[in-house]
């Protein structure tokens, strides 16, 4: 038996989704090591592997079968654009990708005279507005506070996840558009789906029903 493999993006959110394995009775106790240098970590018994990476490299593990399952937010999953299957939606880390910007950018956008999009996620801001909105804008990649550019002048609005808004409204932004709304999903390999489909399935099972008991 062929051990299945789950990539997990490093952070809170493996921490949440081993959380939620273990209710299902998955567990792993060597990646719950801190102090461990290991890059996979397996459970012999169970026929399951875990590795933690980079949020932005999980689909990319997921696509080329390097992983046969893994849990990323739904921002990186638009972003990369990688060819995943979306099989569960797990409700964690429930978030907004909107368009933002002073209120004076609201009528701009609107008449759709916006000139320049500010973004961490170049991907998404493109299909918003080339496909949906039918415009073409210049579209700057930023890697830091995007809430900066429209403050100094370096774009009108920008698009980016907003969680609470506080950000936004600490610096005089406010939403302006919602683009679509967010949250951590299990993404699967299509050719794991296939050659795999009991075992595969029975983990995403036990992910749902994990989720459906902490909702009691």
């Amino acid at each position: 038996m062929r051990y299945i493999t789950i990539a997990l993006a490093k952070g809170r959110l493996a921490h949440q989704t081993l959380d939620l394995l273990e209710k299902g009775g998955i567990t792993c106790e060597e990646i719950r090591d801190k102090d461990t240098r290991k890059l996979i970590f397996a459970n012999p018994d169970l026929g399951l592997k875990f590795f933690l990476s980079k949020t932005s490299d999980v689909p990319t593990y997921v696509e080329y079968g390097a992983a046969d399952l893994g849990v990323v937010g739904s921002d990186t999953i638009l972003e990369e654009g990688r060819r995943v299957l979306e099989v569960l939606d797990l409700g964690l880390g429930k978030c907004d990708m909107c368009v933002a910007g002073p209120a004076s950018a609201k009528e701009a956008l609107d008449t759709n005279r916006i000139r320049r999009v500010a973004t961490k996620y170049p991907a998404i801001a493109k299909d918003y507005f080339y496909e949906k909105k039918h415009q073409t804008v210049e579209i700057v990649k930023l890697n830091g506070s995007v809430e900066l550019a429209p403050i100094v002048g370096l774009s009108e609005v920008i698009v980016d996840i907003v969680e609470t808004g506080s950000t936004l409204r600490a610096n005089g932004l406010e939403v302006l558009e919602r683009i679509c709304p967010l949250s951590a999903r299990v993404i699967a390999n299509e050719a794991s789906m296939k050659l795999e489909r009991e075992r595969v399935l029975d983990i995403i099972n036990k992910l749902r029903n994990a989720i459906g008991n902490g909702q009691d």
